[in-house]
């Protein structure tokens, strides 16, 4: 199933079932799991691992070198998981020595038009990428969270789970789980907790999600805010979540306001 005008590589390892477009270019030290589609015009480079059943359609550039000026050539990894759809123009670079030596992506996500995940960052499994979002290096993106379209995160910031960005947002810090972030430089603006609901998660634990919200990202006192929120970290992990992210932020989180603010 590899059209006769795709260039693959003798050293890559192509497993059953891959299907690989016209003029595509798999390079040497690539891995392509089973079921795994590569549409025309594709290039994959690198030690690159794609996981299974993924879809990777026209004009992505997949494992190529990072867009770091230390970078010297040194041997590093991209690594993607299965059920993946990678649509056009996106780009995932390889990582770099100093942040490790790889790019990770988890499973099951939606990686739309023109986004950009470089060198060093950590995306987790069922994660919405809207066109043009774009994550700076060594960024983290946790489970289940969706970028809005044109978002852009600084480097070393990290996005929890389930959280939500709206259209144009800028994060310069951490985005914790559960919450909303719109604006430029981006501001949370509450709980998602639409998301909330449609994961199943109970009444109660959305109304404890809030009132840590209130205490910890709008509330002054964040030593106060801490000692009022343990009854309901102890209730509800989402909660215990939420808080062991703020108190292990290392750039700090973004601040509140209003939606709409920048």
């Amino acid at each position: 199933m590899i059209d006769s005008r795709a260039v693959v590589d003798p050293g890559a390892r192509i497993e059953e079932g891959v299907s690989i477009g016209a003029f595509s270019i798999i390079g040497p030290d690539v891995k392509i799991g089973r079921g795994t589609w590569i549409g025309p015009h594709v290039v994959i480079n690198g030690d690159t691992t794609l996981g299974e059943d993924c879809q990777v359609f026209q004009f992505a550039s997949l494992g190529e070198a990072p867009q770091d000026i230390g970078y010297r050539g040194e041997p590093t990894r991209l690594v993607i998981g299965d059920r993946n759809i990678i649509r056009e123009f996106t780009t995932l670079s390889r990582g770099t020595p100093k942040g490790g030596g790889c790019t990770r992506v988890g499973s099951d996500n939606l990686i739309m038009a023109y986004v950009h995940i470089a060198h060093d960052c950590e995306v987790g499994d069922h994660v919405v990428f809207s066109n043009a979002a774009s994550l700076a290096g060594h960024c983290h993106v946790g489970d289940r969270a969706i970028l809005g379209g044109f978002t852009l995160v600084h480097q070393f910031c990290r996005v929890g789970t389930q959280a939500f960005t709206s259209m144009g947002a800028a994060l310069n810090r951490d985005l914790p789980p559960y919450c909303l972030a719109s604006g430029n430089y981006a501001r949370a603006v509450g709980i998602n907790k639409v998301g909330l609901k449609r994961r199943g998660v109970s009444p109660e634990a959305v109304r404890a999600l809030h009132r840590a919200f209130k205490l910890l990202v709008r509330g002054r006192d964040r030593s106060q805010g801490l000692e009022a929120v343990a009854p309901l970290v102890q209730a509800h992990p989402e909660v215990a979540a939420f808080v062991d992210f703020i108190q292990n932020s290392p750039r700090g989180i973004i601040r509140s306001g209003r939606r709409g603010e920048g």
